[in-house]
């Protein structure tokens, strides 16, 4: 029988070390000889798998994670014959390891040079090297010899421009196609698809004309890619010897999105000529594309789609949905019933206690704001007669990201001791559209606070939740947004703070970083924006800030260092904020050890706690 309890104090069969337990992470997925393989998190490190064999191929302490970007991805590939071939995180070299062998090193050793976005096309292992030379940061496509002469392994195909990446070989080997951009933009704003022969001597020339991404070819030499010149990304097709691309079924959603990472795929062509494509509209979902029109085909998944690999008509999908955490799935396109996960994409958790996505659309002041709604849920409570439960209004990062509804540990460990949730896809955000994700063009600081801030009255008007119990948090650029709000608004009891941006003058950079020019499109250039930088930053308004403050921070983040968080803990204590400083030692730009996110996760719900007064089953987080 369901016991009356108030909110926050609901008894969770979800601890902190459950939720991260159910926090693995997934980095691509191939079939080698008809069988998979895979990336995934354990313990703090990630490794590769193999379908039918429980420990990893990889032991410890090997830990497959590129650098390239500062974000990485695209850490592994595989050959044919099984071999895995992989960046070790500790020197970033590409390293092979053979069936029976010990791993060996493919690229030599090198301090300047960095490896990622490795993939094998047409029997060549190519990848995206980013060295730091004296001159500056260079960046080329390169193949890597899988055997042969250590010290002269490395071949140099494509550069050119400020950042490269998503190789890819024709069938014959004869054309190469690639992503490039230059700064001061993000890949978002505009990136090109080039194709250069490396049998001729030609140049390089571009079949995309806005964000492209994601160059593909198929069987017949002809050249699939993404880019969003009608305002949203969309398939188009390059008919083997053409410079002209055509649409391939064009729809208001994205196939594709913004390139933080190398290994991004989100559509893979079957070798007789359809096409298994993610589209995107506030949440994910899967259709097959044929000549005769498309048709979707329907799964659990709703969040972070993937299409990883084909093999016939056998597919790789990566992601995650409502009852289904995340994981790599096995997916027949001709039998959707044929639909299994390989790895993870399964819970222990009762159904009843996962919390249910509800989309909403609400007025902002500039336009519509797109946000999902998680309810809370445990059928062994009930609240207490007449209450309303605390809401937490979460901000992603980026700001040129979006989250989408998914089984989240995070969430349900929340949803499930009563207290509600509502992820923010505020204006800026991917998966709406490029006017959707320009709105924060020149704007961050303004139309991002604006739209929490606008969620935040919402909801506190919608008669759900108690509007005197409303937190907010974000990391990275959703900690700035978050400190933002907690200065502009009073509608917030409390706010988390994870590796925030605090002062966006101290970050900004020409350096030739893949961020360092950001904020010339977010806020806007320097010198000439110098003033906006001062005002947009929380830092310069911590003195607005009243509310209970939890910051979190890695020590070994190269994105956003500690200092830009012990900026605004230093601020909070002179106007004497009540606030908590946690720094975890050894983790970088989010975190990934076991150990940090359970006190993470504690740390947050003893904030809860401790600001709205209820009793759970951690501590109350004590604050100066």
């Amino acid at each position: 029988m369901a016991r009356s309890l108030p909110y926050g104090s609901w008894p969770s069969p979800i601890s902190a070390a459950d939720a991260a337990a159910g926090s693995a992470r997934f980095d691509g997925a191939r079939f080698v000889n008809g069988e998979a393989f895979w990336a995934q998190s354990v313990a703090g490190r990630m490794t590769v798998f193999r379908e039918g064999t429980a420990e990893p191929l990889l032991p410890e302490p090997w830990n497959v994670r590129s650098r390239l970007h500062m974000y990485g991805g695209g850490a592994w590939s595989a050959g044919a014959d099984g071999t895995v071939y992989f960046v070790e995180a500790s020197d970033q070299r590409v390293w092979a390891l053979t069936p029976g062998t010990e791993p060996r090193p493919l690229t030599p050793v090198d301090e300047t040079a960095t490896y990622g976005g490795l993939t094998m096309s047409a029997g060549v292992l190519l990848a995206v090297r980013e060295r730091r030379l004296p001159a500056g940061i260079d960046r080329d496509i390169v193949t890597i010899a899988t055997r042969g002469d250590l010290n002269d392994s490395v071949m140099s195909l494509a550069s050119g421009t400020d950042f490269v990446a998503q190789p890819a070989l024709s069938p014959d080997a004869a054309n190469l196609a690639w992503v490039g951009w230059n700064h001061p933009d993000m890949p978002w704003d505009r990136a090109n698809v080039y194709v250069r022969s490396l049998i001729t001597e030609n140049h390089p020339f571009s079949v995309s004309e806005g964000a492209g991404v994601q160059p593909q070819w198929s069987t017949r030499g002809d050249l699939f890619f993404a880019d969003d010149r009608t305002g949203r990304w969309n398939l188009r097709a390059t008919p083997a010897g053409s410079a002209s691309s055509l649409p391939v079924a064009p729809v208001d959603a994205d196939t594709g999105g913004a390139l933080w990472v190398q290994g991004l795929s989100w559509f893979r062509l079957l070798d007789d000529g359809r096409v298994l494509a993610v589209r995107t509209d506030g949440r994910d979902r899967l259709v097959l594309i044929t000549p005769d029109g498309e048709r979707e085909i329907v799964t659990p998944l709703s969040s972070g789609v993937m299409v990883e690999d084909v093999d016939g008509t056998r597919v790789l999908v990566s992601g995650a949905g409502e009852a289904v955490p995340g994981g790599v799935w096995l997916l027949d396109v001709d039998d959707a019933a044929v639909l299994r996960p390989i790895a993870g994409g399964v819970t222990t958790w009762d159904a009843s206690v996962l919390p249910q996505a509800e989309p909403m659309k609400l007025e902002g002041p500039h336009g519509d704001v797109h946000a999902f709604f998680y309810a809370p849920v445990n059928p062994a409570s009930e609240p207490e007669a007449g209450k309303l439960p605390p809401v937490m209004i979460m901000v992603h990062g980026g700001p040129t990201d979006h989250t989408s509804p998914a089984l989240s540990p995070t969430i349900t460990y929340f949803t499930s001791r009563g207290i509600a949730v509502c992820e923010v896809n505020y204006g800026g955000s991917t998966g709406y559209g490029r006017a959707y994700r320009e709105r924060l063009r020149g704007q961050w600081g303004v139309v991002d606070v604006d739209d929490v801030i606008a969620a935040a009255d919402a909801l506190a008007a919608s008669g759900r939740v108690d509007p005197e119990r409303i937190a907010v948090r974000g990391g990275s650029a959703g900690g700035w947004t978050v400190l933002n709000a907690l200065a502009r608004s009073d509608r917030f009891a409390a706010g988390i703070a994870r590796y925030p941006v605090t002062d966006a003058r101290a970050l900004a950079s020409d350096d030739g970083e893949f961020e360092s020019r950001y904020f010339d499109g977010l806020i806007g250039p320097l010198p000439e924006a110098n003033d906006l930088y001062v005002e947009r930053s929380p830092l310069t308004h911590a003195a607005k800030i009243s509310s209970p403050v939890l910051l979190e921070q890695g020590s070994d983040d190269p994105v956003v260092p500690q200092s830009q968080a012990e900026a605004i803990r230093d601020a909070l204590a002179a106007n004497s904020v009540p606030h908590a400083y946690v720094l975890f030692d050894g983790e970088g730009h989010g975190f990934r050890k076991p150990e940090t996110l359970i006190a993470s996760l504690e740390a947050e719900l003893g904030l809860l706690a401790t600001v709205f007064g209820f009793e759970t089953d951690v501590p109350p987080l004590a604050l100066s």
